[in-house]
């Protein structure tokens, strides 16, 4: 089971955990050793997750979730298939961890008056130099 957090605790039934051959070098070892984990989550099937979680993760675009809505973590930074269990579940739960936080509504705010002739003053500037540099047409 992964715990998230003191209300969200994953069981692992919905974790579908495999071993896989590691890529990149690693001598003889990569070749006959499956120290990888390839860890998938069905977030919609998930019934430990709240509804308002599993939306924000669904809509974050992050290329580890499909368009099915299966997190896919891949992990082979160690030599040990424990230690890179350990760490696609680490990842998972940091993903899980980023969703749980609500973000805040954004204010809409208005540019000052001053801003704004700043800017149309440095625009006006920026017309007359290009202007400067135009051919000038024969008479």
């Amino acid at each position: 089971m992964l715990r998230v957090s003191k209300d969200i605790v994953i069981p692992e039934s919905e974790l579908e955990l495999s071993a896989i051959r590691a890529q990149g070098a690693g001598g003889q070892n990569v070749n006959k050793v499956a120290s990888a984990v390839h860890l998938r989550f069905d977030i919609k099937a998930s019934a430990a997750l709240p509804e308002e979680c599993k939306e924000r993760l669904l809509k974050l675009r992050d290329q580890r979730i499909t368009s099915d809505g299966v997190a896919v973590i891949k992990a082979q930074q160690y030599r040990s298939l424990e230690r890179n269990k350990t760490a696609a579940l680490a990842r998972l739960r940091s993903l899980i961890e980023q969703c749980l936080v609500q973000p805040k509504p954004r204010k809409r705010t208005k540019p000052s008056r001053a801003a704004e002739r700043r800017r149309l003053e440095q625009k006006t500037r920026r017309a007359e130099l290009k202007r400067s540099r135009a051919k000038v047409a024969p008479d």
